[in-house]
């Protein structure tokens, strides 16, 4: 990719169309629920199988099931694509999925899954950023939702909440970086996405998506020695390796979905609700810690995400 932050522009696409209040809350909810589930899945599975091979596996089986029931329930046709729609449904899978996720799978390695989640929801701030520099204005209120949700995640990354999984402080600053690094990937192509030649059955587009990037880490595992052992996976690696294939297919096509007919500052709003998720579920089921801070952190999140739903409604 060779566009610089100063070259992006606002995308513009005929692909893109208002949707109703409930094509949009319905999506927009149960990618909250589902996505911020998937932290202590990853965390759950990565305990006894490989970080990039487990989330390639992963991707790989919810593209067959995804391709299975797209043949029989539209015919094989509906998955001939032009090679350019093929091409870059591949880009978005490698840069979202690819780098975005397989990153978070290293990354629980050395950081608790809650605090990934909160990691990764910088991410609606690097869009707010992204829309400013491509000359869109956001409204008061959305700039005033991020302000908020960003303070909110500050109390919950203050010392004291975050543990340690495995490795040394540096390695824990070193990941956490990488998932910074890996939000602004997700945020950038996710904004560009409207102006890309990608299928325009949500659906399809998904099953691209899944499919190469489950090449992609493949690839990337294999290269990097990682290697599966399935007699030592546990049935609890198993388990959520399940629910992560269950939540790549409905997940992804609820945000390939809301991409076409949300504003993204409101789809983004799942990088706010994710950590409330996943840190309520990583205390529950793994004892990560929930520190005071933690718990304001999470109101103040939950009042950004407030006011950035309102601003983008008034905006509409």
């Amino acid at each position: 990719m060779t566009t610089s932050p100063t070259e992006i522009r606002a995308p513009q696409s005929p692909r893109v169309s208002a949707g109703t209040p409930l094509q949009i809350w319905v999506p927009l909810v149960v990618l909250w629920l589902v996505w911020g589930s998937t932290y202590l899945a990853i965390a759950v599975t990565t305990q006894t199988m490989p970080p990039l091979l487990s989330t390639a596996l992963r991707f790989l089986a919810a593209a067959l099931i995804l391709g299975v029931g797209l043949t029989v329930f539209k015919g094989i046709g509906v998955l001939r694509v032009s090679i350019k729609e093929v091409a870059f449904a591949g880009l978005m899978g490698v840069m979202l999925l690819g780098v975005g996720l397989g990153t978070v799978s290293l990354a629980e390695q050395h950081i608790p899954s809650g605090i990934a989640a909160l990691l990764v929801s910088v991410n609606a701030l690097w869009v707010v950023l992204l829309r400013m520099r491509a000359g869109q204005r956001p409204s008061r209120l959305t700039l005033a939702g991020v302000a908020v949700g960003i303070v909110g995640l500050a109390f919950m990354l203050l010392p004291g909440g975050t543990a340690v999984v495995s490795g040394t402080d540096g390695e824990v600053v070193l990941w956490s970086a990488a998932v910074l690094v890996s939000a602004f990937s997700w945020a950038f192509f996710s904004f560009k996405s409207t102006g890309y030649p990608l299928p325009r059955n949500v659906l399809v587009m998904t099953f691209y998506e899944l499919a190469i990037a489950a090449l992609a880490l493949f690839g990337v595992g294999a290269v990097a020695g990682e290697r599966l052992d399935f007699s030592v996976v546990t049935h609890s690696s198993w388990i959520a390796l399940s629910w992560l294939v269950l939540a790549s297919l409905i997940g992804f096509s609820a945000y390939g979905w809301l991409l076409n007919k949300a504003p993204l500052s409101l789809t983004s709003t799942y990088a706010y609700v994710n950590p409330v998720v996943a840190v309520l579920l990583g205390w529950l089921i793994l004892s990560e810690p929930l520190t005071r801070d933690v718990i304001v952190g999470l109101t103040v999140v939950l009042g950004g995400v407030i006011l950035v739903i309102n601003g983008e409604r008034r905006t509409r």
